[in-house]
C-alpha cells in the first residue's frame, strides 16, 4: 500500500521564527488518523529563521533524529554536548532517562530540517547525543544508512530502535531500490524534486506512507533528495 500525503494538507504552525509543517499529530495539530506510523511518531518539516531556535527544553524515552536540508543547526544539551550539524548531515539524540537541549539557527540564512522521532525499543536507558557528516557523493544513486538500530550498520549513527533512517540523491531518470520486507512500514519524503514510489507520484515535501510492500522502488522525475525511515 502506498499513500501519498500532500504537503499542502499537512498540519502547520507559523510562529514567525519557526514555520513548521507536521506529518503527524504534534503540538496543537491533532489528527487521530495520523498519530504515528509504526514506531515513527513525529516527522516535522521545520523552517527556522536566522537567530531563531528552540530554547532549552526536556525530552525522555524518544529517539530524535534531525536531518538538516539547508543551513545548519547548533545543539547544546544538559550532558555538556555542543555541536553544529549542516545541510545533508544528521544528528541523533537518544533522550533515555531524560535530557534537556536547545537547537538554534546561528547562520545568516533560514535553516530547513526534518525532525524525526522514533519510539525506542526500551525505555529508561542513559541519554546520549551524536552528529556525523556523511560524504554527499556516497548517496548519489543509492540509499545510504544515516542512523540505525541494527548492529550491521556500523558506519551509521546509532539509535535504540528497530529502525533505519536512510537517504538518497537521485538525478532525473535514476532509480534506487530499498528492500524493506512486507511486515514492516516505511515513510519517505522527497526533500527536493519529484519522484515516483512504486508507481505513485510525490512532489517535494509530500509524505509517502508505505506498508505491505517488500521492495520500495523510487524513480526521480527530476533531480531529487529523498529521506526514508524504515520501522517495525
Amino acid at each position: 500500500m502506498i499513500e501519498v500525503r500532500p504537503f499542502s494538507k499537512l498540519g502547520r504552525a507559523n510562529h514567525g521564527w519557526l514555520n513548521a509543517h507536521y506529518h503527524f499529530s504534534f503540538s496543537e495539530y491533532y489528527d487521530p488518523s495520523r498519530m504515528n506510523w509504526g514506531a515513527l511518531r513525529v516527522w516535522n518539516d521545520d523552517e527556522i529563521a536566522p537567530t531563531g531556535g528552540f530554547p532549552t527544553h526536556p525530552h525522555r524515552d524518544m529517539e530524535i533524529i534531525t536531518y538538516v536540508r539547508k543551513g545548519a543547526i547548533t545543539h547544546r544539551d544538559s550532558l555538556g554536548n555542543h555541536g553544529r550539524t549542516e545541510a545533508g548531515d544528521v544528528q541523533v539524540m537518544s533522550a533515555g532517562t531524560g535530557i534537556a537541549h536547545s537547537e538554534f539557527n546561528l547562520e545568516g540564512e533560514t535553516t530547513t530540517l526534518f525532525q524525526i522521532w522514533i519510539f525506542p525499543d526500551k525505555n529508561g536507558l542513559e541519554p546520549s547525543w551524536g552528529t556525523k557528516p556523511f560524504p554527499k557523493g556516497e548517496r548519489t544513486g543509492n540509499f545510504v544508512v544515516l542512523a540505525s538500530g541494527h548492529e550491521e550498520d556500523n558506519d551509521a549513527l546509532s539509535i535504540r530502535a528497530d529502525a533505519r533512517v536512510v537517504a538518497a540523491t537521485l538525478q532525473a531518470g535514476q532509480t534506487a531500490e530499498y528492500a524493506i520486507g512486507s511486515s514492516r512500514k516505511a515513510y519517505l519524503v522527497p526533500a527536493t524534486g519529484s519522484i515516483e514510489v512504486n508507481g505513485a507520484q510525490a512532489n517535494a515535501r509530500d509524505g509517502v506512507a508505505v506498508s505491505d510492500e517488500s521492495v520500495i522502488r523510487v524513480t526521480a522525475l527530476e533531480d531529487s533528495e529523498i529521506v526514508l525511515v524504515d520501522v517495525a
